[in-house]
């Protein structure tokens, strides 16, 4: 990115910082104000309970029964990839989804650093079909993969003569 500055990476920064807390802040109400230790349940909808699970793995609990030390490693490696990437991004766009990504994943670490698991709250599921559990990272993790969709069809960018000359 040509001229990389606070004021450049500044709006995906605050972006991740949103994410991060927005995140943080469920979580503390939950587990720290309300309690909750795993296995709550409260019915909402015929589609749609609250609940706390633990996860111990990574999406859908792929990898739960690897060393949590490997886990960590694989964890790191993606963030210090993101990172990179986003500091190195052209656009706002991909910098916003970047951004959005990388504050959910650090908020999903932070958990496996404190708590051994990531906490997931909102189960959807019809009939006997389940939806996985997640939490607020976790959307702001989609949320960011589809802003970086979105830069990779060309929305957000301008000309391709308007980015050579930028």
């Amino acid at each position: 990115m040509k001229g990389t500055t606070l004021a450049v990476l500044g709006p995906s920064l605050i972006l991740a910082l949103l994410a991060f807390g927005a995140d943080r802040l469920h979580k503390y109400v939950q587990l720290d104000v309300f309690g909750w230790t795993g296995g709550e349940y409260v019915y909402v909808t015929d589609f749609f309970d609250y609940v706390l699970v633990w996860n111990t793995g990574i999406s859908y609990g792929l990898l739960g029964n690897i060393p949590f030390w490997a886990l960590a490693l694989l964890v790191a490696a993606a963030l210090i990839g993101l990172i990179i990437w986003w500091y190195r991004a052209d656009t706002a766009l991909l910098r916003a989804g970047l951004g959005i990504a990388v504050g959910g994943a650090l908020s999903n670490a932070f958990d496996r650093y404190k708590y051994g698991a990531v906490a997931d709250f909102f189960h959807f599921h019809w009939q006997t079909y389940s939806f996985y559990i997640f939490n607020l990272a976790d959307a702001a993790i989609t949320l960011g993969v589809l802003l970086l969709i979105l830069d990779f069809v060309g929305i957000g960018r301008g000309k391709r003569s308007e980015r050579i000359a930028a």
